[in-house]
């Protein structure tokens, strides 16, 4: 018998994930009571979320506890906050989003903070049940978002085509767990590369290639980014926002841990399967976006292309390339939600889909056009926006690593992403308004929205250096 000591059992390792869900729990009893203004729950969620803020962001345990399961450091400390900021910023927007939308149940709020523990899960899991375990409850709380509004049904079929292939795509990790489980004896990452060693195993070689393949559903990486059009245009925009920026990070933060810690030997089998899936993602993802006239769908093609550059920075291997990583995730939860966030207040049943729909934004909100001109030119990494610091230091790293052909093809997909998102510029400010697309005003938390995450994304360019210390420091212990 394992004496209890020996399992290291520390609960204050888990309580950014405890007091979430107690949270959630919390606001899922004060749906009983509130049967009118559902918005209050949003108001719970919301302070609850920046309460919890501290308590996330500190290292609480930088040693494996509940028997190697749970490593709770600073790279889950950095993930954490990138989650809690995310989910912050998509209820404020959903209180507002739901009442345009004439949605008025209650449960929307619990289920976001359950998704959001199923991130926290998956950046801390140091065993890949655990893993298994916080990518399911994220999955399970998305599939149900997604097909929230249950009159459309662009969102109903959204929500299933989103369950069909998410459930495909489990079952393909399962079989990698599986593999590398029988190539190893244990389930345990820093347990299966001390095992493993640099053993060549075909079935661990295969385990390997699987669960690369239900990464790549999760984080939306070419050939298996099928689901993300039709989900991105079904969902209720803020949903839509959380799934591409929450999700995203919980993926790649899970891919990061695993791949580094648990097979750091077999870099040179697993990276060359993430050099051609960056390189592919990137050119599908810029390529594919042009033709797009329905603006969710431009930006669905963006994540696309995003991750394909993120991939980049997870095949470097080393700090800059690996902080790259989570400094780009950081830089890219404030620019794609102030990019949503906009879409949203626009978007409705009858406009707001089609880029033309756009047309004359600048001379009705010249601040508003302005502060959606910022988001877009920051995703296209035009300085002196984050998103041009981010894929410096990415781009950066893949050149030192003498990448040179990925970091060519990742500067020639942004310089033709940059023609799709300046279309959208372009019907801003060139071209004469429809009398038909009216505007709605913005209220107080869409404002609120709108300058922290303007004020995020101009502040993370032209000072980036504490912020990816933060990174390469956070992802150091993986590289041991």
């Amino acid at each position: 018998m394992i004496p209890l000591s020996s399992l290291n059992i520390s609960f204050a390792s888990i309580m950014p994930e405890m007091l979430l869900t107690g949270l959630a729990l919390l606001v899922l009893v004060l749906d009983l009571f509130i049967r009118e203004e559902k918005s209050v729950l949003g108001y719970v969620s919301v302070i609850g979320l920046i309460a919890l803020i501290p308590v996330s962001a500190r290292t609480i345990e930088a040693k494996a506890s509940f028997g190697g399961m749970v490593m709770a450091d600073e790279f889950a400390a950095y993930f954490n906050v990138i989650f809690i900021i995310a989910a912050i910023f998509t209820i404020l927007i959903s209180m507002d989003y739901l009442k345009k939308m004439n949605v008025r149940r209650g449960e929307y709020y619990h289920i976001i903070l359950f998704s959001t523990v199923g991130m926290m899960v998956m950046a801390s899991a140091n065993d890949l049940v655990t893993l298994y375990v916080g990518l399911e409850l994220m999955a399970m709380s998305f599939y149900i978002l997604v097909a929230y509004r249950i009159a459309s049904a662009r969102s109903v079929e959204g929500g299933l085509k989103y369950f069909v292939l998410g459930a495909l795509s489990s079952g393909i990790l399962l079989y990698g767990i599986s593999f590398t489980y029988g190539a190893s004896g244990s389930t345990n990452l820093s347990e299966i590369a001390r095992q493993l060693g640099g053993f060549q195993n075909p079935f661990l070689i295969l385990g390997i290639v699987l669960i690369t393949v239900g990464f790549g559903f999760k984080v939306a990486a070419f050939p298996f980014h099928v689901w993300t059009p039709d989900v991105y245009e079904g969902a209720p925009t803020p949903v839509t926002a959380l799934l591409s920026i929450g999700s995203k990070a919980a993926s790649f933060a899970a891919f990061m841990r695993v791949f580094m810690v648990a097979f750091p030997a077999f870099h040179a089998q697993w990276g060359e399967i993430l050099w051609m899936l960056s390189a592919a993602t990137m050119i599908f993802g810029s390529v594919v976006a042009i033709a797009q006239k329905n603006i969710v769908r431009m930006l669905a093609y963006s994540s696309i292309a995003h991750a394909g550059i993120i991939m980049m920075g997870l095949l470097v291997y080393n700090d800059l390339g690996a902080g790259g990583v989570l400094y780009y995730l950081l830089v890219y939860a404030f620019m794609n939600m102030g990019a949503f966030a906009i879409v949203a207040l626009f978007r409705n049943d009858r406009i707001g889909e089609s880029i033309s729909d756009y047309s004359g934004l600048a001379s009705r909100r010249p601040v508003l056009s302005f502060l959606m001109a910022l988001f877009l030119l920051s995703l296209a990494g035009i300085p002196p926006t984050g998103g041009f610091a981010a894929k410096f230091f990415v781009f950066s790293a893949a050149i030192d690593a003498r990448y040179y052909w990925l970091a060519a093809i990742g500067v020639v997909t942004t310089a033709i992403s940059l023609f799709f998102y300046a279309k959208v510029i372009f019907y801003m400010y060139m071209r004469e308004p429809d009398g038909e697309a009216v505007m709605p005003e913005s209220g107080v938390l869409y404002n609120v929205v709108l300058l922290v995450t303007a004020f995020g994304t101009v502040f993370l360019g032209i000072y980036p250096t504490p912020f990816i210390d933060m990174a390469i420091k956070a992802v150091k212990p993986l590289l041991m």
